[in-house]
């Protein structure tokens, strides 16, 4: 057995023991460190300079990876690039030309200066057989430094079907955390959410987190007057509201029925009353208006800011009552 084969094991079986310790990690596995090990395992099959897995997101039309070049989130259009291509095709792409393929995308060379040799594009699918990103490896170091598409597939056959696992494990989770009406996060959604983004901003004595919950006035009265068809107009209606007002690093989520939460960051009570405000304002003078009907609508809001000696659901309930105190003042309003 000669020392390059060996020590080409060695790095399979150490970063394959990094996956199992990650995925076996008593405080659940990181998606994004195992999609970013799953790639460094493909660069170790076929000695590749770097690797790359692509997300395929059907809804927005796009693909996305975090662990391309070393910059930060690419996007691009999912029918653009040699990831588009295979995917549009489902077969594996390779160039050992790119700067001569009018498929390859060189605006990230550009950018950071990284030149392209060798690129090897392979289709990810589900357990249905269904499409649902792709892995793609670059420059190949050995050899006469291009990849050959039988041989460099064969070896990175494993990596991808792992990579197909995972990903489909990570849609099912996202779509578990994701309303299907509304297109928000749900109720585990929420929770989750706390655990990996917000609790370490109510940890900090110098940093602020606030939230509103708000409910459709007589929501009922819409379902019952219009229709249930016509309510999830109304509620798909406020759902684009609270998400246009939603802030990067905010979080809007759909609490249950026609109840709406967002998370304000670095944002005191005041603060959060405010934003509550204008987004009343702004329900209350859009109307939802629909194939059959024009339906008005209103908002009650009622808002807190975390305690830290509180659990989030007393810091929720608190904010309910608050809630329950704008709807027994009438409606349409905000109490904080």
């Amino acid at each position: 057995m000669s020392e390059t084969f060996e020590q080409t094991l060695s790095d399979i079986l150490n970063v394959s023991e990094l996956i199992y310790r990650n995925m076996s990690s008593p405080d659940g596995a990181d998606h994004a460190d195992i999609f970013n090990l799953l790639t460094t395992l493909g660069k170790v099959l076929v000695d590749a300079d770097r690797a790359s897995f692509w997300k395929w997101d059907k809804a927005s039309h796009t693909l996305w990876t975090t662990a391309a070049t070393g910059t930060s989130t690419i996007t691009i259009p999912d029918t653009t690039g040699l990831v588009g291509k295979a995917l549009a095709e489902g077969k594996v792409i390779t160039t050992n030309d790119p700067y001569n393929d009018p498929d390859f995308n060189s605006d990230v060379d550009k950018k950071t200066g990284y030149v392209t040799k060798s690129i090897l594009t392979m289709p990810v699918s589900n357990m249905n057989g269904e499409y649902i990103g792709a892995y793609q490896v670059i420059n190949k170091l050995s050899g006469d430094g291009k990849f050959h598409r039988a041989e460099d597939c064969r070896k990175l056959s494993l990596a991808a079907v792992i990579c197909g696992l995972a990903l489909e494990s990570d849609v099912f989770l996202e779509e578990s955390h994701t309303d299907k009406l509304t297109k928000l996060r749900n109720r585990m959604g929420f929770f989750n959410d706390f655990d990996k983004m917000y609790d370490n901003i109510i940890a900090d004595p110098n940093r602020k987190l606030s939230l509103f919950i708000c409910d459709i006035d007589k929501f009922k009265s819409v379902n019952d007057t219009y229709g249930h068809n016509t309510g999830d107009e109304v509620l798909k209606h406020v759902a684009s509201i609270l998400k246009k007002n939603c802030n990067a690093g905010d979080g809007i989520y759909r609490w249950g029925g026609e109840e709406f939460i967002m998370i304000m960051v670095d944002t005191d009570m005041d603060g959060c009353a405010a934003k509550a405000e204008q987004i009343r304002l702004e329900i209350e003078a859009n109307d939802c208006v629909t194939d059959q009907y024009t339906v008005h609508h209103t908002m009650s809001f009622g808002v807190t800011e975390f305690d830290s000696e509180k659990t989030i659901e007393q810091n929720v309930s608190d904010a309910d009552e608050k809630l329950y105190a704008a709807k027994e003042g009438g409606r349409n309003r905000v109490i904080k």
